[in-house]
């Protein structure tokens, strides 16, 4: 399969498999007599995997290790469980720092549309912040 129809059916640019080439998500691809690439079909699969993952938030390094699972024969299933869970911990981490930051930005908003602009105090820069 070239890489263009590899591209077409999971939706993505040459230049996106290439970089998952580069970077070692795929295997390096056969070259034909003329030097195109020539993946695979099992290469749409891990495509449309590493599709599916990047969707659910992980990165290219946590994307490398389930594959890296998985081409040494094993299943990932419980590999992908816990970088899942620890994915999840992330989110709910980040969840609360933004709703802290915008239990601050709403309370200096607050401060800032129920004050006096003229009654700003210069040496501040601004006193609502």
């Amino acid at each position: 399969m070239r890489i263009g129809e590899a591209a077409a059916a999971v939706g993505m640019t040459t230049k996106a498999i290439r970089f998952y080439e580069d970077r070692g998500l795929l295997p390096p691809a056969e070259r034909s007599a003329n030097g195109y690439r020539a993946y695979a079909h099992d290469t749409v699969s891990r495509l449309e995997f590493i599709r599916r993952s990047q969707l659910a938030g992980l990165s290219l390094a946590q994307i490398q290790g389930i594959l890296r699972v998985r081409d040494n024969g094993i299943t990932p299933c419980t590999h992908v469980r816990d970088v899942l869970g620890k994915q999840l911990m992330d989110l709910d981490r980040q969840i609360a720092e933004l709703t802290a930051l915008r239990a601050t930005v709403a309370e200096h908003y607050a401060t800032a549309e129920a004050a006096d602009p003229e009654c700003c105090d210069a040496e501040q820069i601004c006193s609502y912040v």
